[in-house]
């Protein structure tokens, strides 16, 4: 926890907690680039991390959290083969699509779609933030379609300026995106 301890004072992670509440977005360090975030569960959040990123409503998103189980009250429960396959892969860049709860928004799971995009992200500083505020993060590439992803905290100010909250602090050394895989299949779709 000293990463985000030092950034993320008692009365900052507060307030930024209150922010995403209030559907506040949130850019933070992944893997392979910065990260924009918002509640899994809050349609306004969700709505702004779209309307910012001017991406596709159709396409579905990622939810990062600190460890497998911030993630279960998002998707039915795996089986113990698949629980045993999650707990030894991650933390890591991948992904994986796992039949998602009734109750997860369309705009989060992409439309049509009946799974998740879930990861424990191999970015210490991603899990320490999930595990600081107690929630899972929407982790989508901090930046407008068809741009490149922000690599640095400056980047996400030209592009996003006041938009969202900034987490400052260096992404990890991983050079493409996470890769994604069907959970139920073993097919690997990125």
């Amino acid at each position: 926890m000293k990463l985000f301890s030092r950034i993320l004072s008692a009365g900052r992670q507060r307030k930024l907690t209150a922010h995403l509440k209030s559907g506040g977005v949130v850019a933070y360090p992944t893997e392979s680039c910065y990260g924009l975030g918002c509640l899994p569960k809050h349609a306004q959040g969700l709505k702004r991390v779209v309307h910012l990123k001017k991406r596709p409503q159709h396409k579905g998103m990622i939810v990062i959290g600190s460890d497998l189980n911030q993630l279960l009250p998002l998707i039915k429960r795996p089986s113990e083969n698949m629980q045993t396959l999650l707990q030894k892969t991650w933390p890591a860049p991948k992904t994986f699509l796992l039949p998602a709860q009734e109750s997860i928004l369309p705009l989060l799971r992409g439309k049509g779609r009946q799974k998740l995009a879930v990861r424990v992200p191999a970015h210490a500083g991603a899990r320490q933030l999930c595990h600081a505020l107690n929630t899972p993060l929407v982790s989508t590439s901090c930046n407008r379609a068809g741009k490149r992803a922000c690599k640095t905290e400056r980047e996400v100010r030209r592009q996003f300026g006041r938009k969202v909250w900034i987490i400052g602090g260096l992404i990890g050394r991983q050079k493409t995106p996470s890769q994604i895989i069907d959970g139920e299949t073993g097919k690997r779709l990125r």
